[in-house]
């Protein structure tokens, strides 16, 4: 045992060596995911946004986790201002934004891809209208001429292919091979307004971290008036809720909780492996339900009344014939005996010789032998077969 036990041991330290050797070897590896979560300080996370989002609207921000439909059937608020990030909404809770606006508040949607009916009923199309590796997006105001960003990473190339005659375009998309595309809009609906973006992009920590890039920003969202206003961010409820989630998002800690787990599964699987006791075999109970309907089917047949029998037996098929074929059995003539044969593809003579013993069968005072049960049984199992 002693022995056996050095050699786990041995075997446990040189595993801790190589990995503490891989980990100190490690590279760093970004990820490039387009998240778009509040919390991610991944380049295309959006926590930098995030934190400066206080400030670029005064005090005036709200964060919501609900989703639109669920806040604004618990709340009725008066007019204001609404902003959708890359968020995935359902249809209810896209027309509740357009309802808000409507009623005279201001959405900014910065999304890449909307629900082809919601973007339809604002009045655009997008598309994907640049395959570039690199763009600038611009505004068309004159006064912001000298405010753009450079996209230089993964633009998703989305624009408006479509738009509205009444439709203002507020930026552009431009390239050096390419004449300049709509992808910032602004849009009158009912009593308020929409403001409609295709390359949120631009809010991910790579580019805001970039000088001058936030200055775009904040071109973008001034066109919003000073008022409240309601940011619709994913419900991160369950993920802060998780018991494991400091362990689980450092590496270092990461790596030494599976190992403790590898190293608890092996010792736990030799330490029982070395106590298992031998299992003995038992023959499990022989199962003589079917021997016993054989012997009870035969007592019945040989000491049963034929005449009986032959009625039952009739009276199963026809039943069958009304459940499973839908077949009316009230006259047992030719029509029925036509449709049987269309149903089941037997032969007509067959079946008319079955509907003469179910006949008999079903006569009290009709005379009926063993010959004629076995017959009888034989032509109805071989129709229904």
């Amino acid at each position: 045992m002693k022995k056996t036990f050095k050699i786990y041991a041995v075997i446990f330290i040189v595993v801790m060596v190589i990995l503490a050797l891989l980990e100190v070897n490690k590279k760093e590896t970004t990820n490039w995911r387009k998240n778009f979560n509040i919390h991610e300080k991944s380049p295309f996370g959006l926590f930098v946004f995030n934190n400066e989002a206080k400030d670029l609207f005064k005090n005036n921000l709200k964060k919501i986790e609900q989703t639109p439909y669920d806040y604004y059937a618990q709340h009725k608020k008066e007019v204001h201002n609404i902003i959708v990030i890359e968020k995935e909404l359902d249809k209810e809770s896209w027309k509740k934004i357009l309802d808000e606006v409507s009623n005279g508040s201001d959405a900014m949607i910065l999304v890449s891809h909307a629900p082809k009916d919601i973007s339809d009923s604002i009045g655009y199309h997008s598309s994907d209208i640049s395959f570039e590796e690199e763009n600038v997006l611009k505004l068309t105001d004159k006064k912001y001429q000298n405010d753009f960003i450079k996209l230089d990473k993964f633009p998703s190339g989305r624009g408006f292919s479509y738009i509205k005659p009444n439709v203002e375009v507020l930026g552009k998309t431009v390239e050096k091979n390419n004449s300049d595309q709509a992808n910032f809009i602004k849009i009158r609906f009912g009593k308020g307004t929409i403001y409609a973006h295709s390359e949120p992009l631009f809010l991910t920590n790579y580019y805001l971290l970039k000088p001058g890039n936030i200055k775009y920003a904040q071109d973008v969202f001034s066109y919003l008036q000073d008022r409240e206003t309601i940011w619709f961010v994913e419900n991160d409820t369950k993920v802060s809720r998780f018991f494991m989630r400091f362990v689980l998002s450092n590496s270092a800690l990461k790596y030494a909780w599976w190992l403790f787990l590898g190293g608890l599964i092996l010792f736990i699987f030799f330490n029982a492996k070395r106590k298992q006791r031998i299992v003995p075999v038992i023959e499990p109970l022989r199962n003589t339900s079917v021997d016993f309907v054989k012997s009870i089917g035969n007592l019945y047949l040989q000491e049963g009344d034929f005449h009986d029998m032959m009625a039952k037996k009739a009276q199963y098929f026809l039943n069958k014939v009304r459940m499973d074929l839908l077949i009316d059995t009230q006259n047992l003539d030719a029509e029925f005996a036509k449709k049987l044969q269309l149903k089941t593809g037997k032969n007509i003579e067959m079946i008319n010789e079955a509907i003469v013993l179910i006949r008999k069968g079903q006569d009290p005072y009709a005379h009926v032998m063993k010959e004629d049960l076995t017959r009888l049984n034989k032509l109805l199992d071989e129709i229904l077969k």
